[in-house]
């Protein structure tokens, strides 16, 4: 082998074997920081979160104090989050000046409609960054968008632990309460046992007007079924909901069909 060649073979194996290490030792995405530019995006979603699901949700012995203990308060819709979006995809964990860091004061005031400190740090280093809005512009606006929705008469203070609903009917009862809504305005998500209802998604231009949603909000994939469950707020007076962390008082199966199946 000539001495050319064989310096191009080392070569080669060098850059075959110090790839996968490389890789290795690669920090993950969020402690990398974000490749995406603050302030470049489409438009925003707001995303209203239906407490009880979530609440539901926590069966392996965690608490929240969304959810739990004698101050939490009987939430309905509350606010997830404000997330900044491309018309396919979105940006996260954007680089800013801040580092993603929410001050006590800001996030206190945030509490009444966002009832978890953790729920509003992550938010704002995941999606308020890549706002460009700074910290309190971020928030205010999240505020701002949230206080513009009206939520339907059907969601206030529901008790009834056996409360099914249309999909349809959810979104139309939106429309009804906010007529600057159109249908492809907004999304209904689900999951879980009985199909819950998990949250609905509202979009916004970034002026805070109504807008129609990308092809990120997908109706069928991010909820197939037809008819939800909607568990009860807490501390209703209607005949006995479950607690926070159980099934519905029935087996789901006996409440309504999975995602796939009819009723006759």
């Amino acid at each position: 082998m000539t001495a050319p060649l064989a310096r191009w073979v080392l070569a080669l194996l060098v850059v075959m074997f110090a790839a996968p290490v490389a890789d290795a030792q690669r920090a993950p995405y969020r402690e990398r920081g974000g490749s995406y530019q603050a302030g470049q995006f489409d438009y925003y979603l707001l995303a209203l979160s239906w407490s009880p699901t979530y609440c539901a949700g926590l069966t392996d012995g965690r608490t929240d104090p969304q959810c739990h203990g004698s101050t939490a308060r009987p939430y309905g819709f509350v606010l997830h989050g404000l997330w900044p979006q491309f018309e396919r995809g979105w940006p996260q964990y954007c680089r800013s000046p801040d580092r993603g860091y929410v001050p006590r004061p800001v996030a206190r005031r945030m509490l009444d409609i966002m009832p978890s400190d953790k729920l509003i740090f992550n938010e704002y280093r995941k999606h308020g960054t890549c706002a460009g809005l700074g910290v309190d512009g971020y928030f205010d606006l999240a505020r701002r968008l949230y206080e513009k929705v009206k939520i339907p008469r059907r969601f206030q203070r529901v008790t009834d632990d056996r409360l099914i609903v249309d999909r349809d009917q959810v979104i139309e009862d939106f429309l009804s309460a906010n007529p600057q809504l159109k249908p492809d305005m907004l999304v209904v998500t689900c999951g879980g046992p009985g199909n819950r209802l998990r949250e609905v998604r509202i979009c916004f231009d970034r002026g805070g007007n109504f807008r129609h949603c990308g092809p990120n909000e997908n109706q069928r994939k991010l909820c197939s079924a037809d008819r939800l469950y909607v568990p009860p707020v807490r501390g209703g007076s209607g005949p006995g909901p479950a607690p926070y962390g159980e099934r519905p008082p029935r087996p789901a199966q006996d409440i309504l069909p999975g995602p796939t199946e009819r009723r006759l």
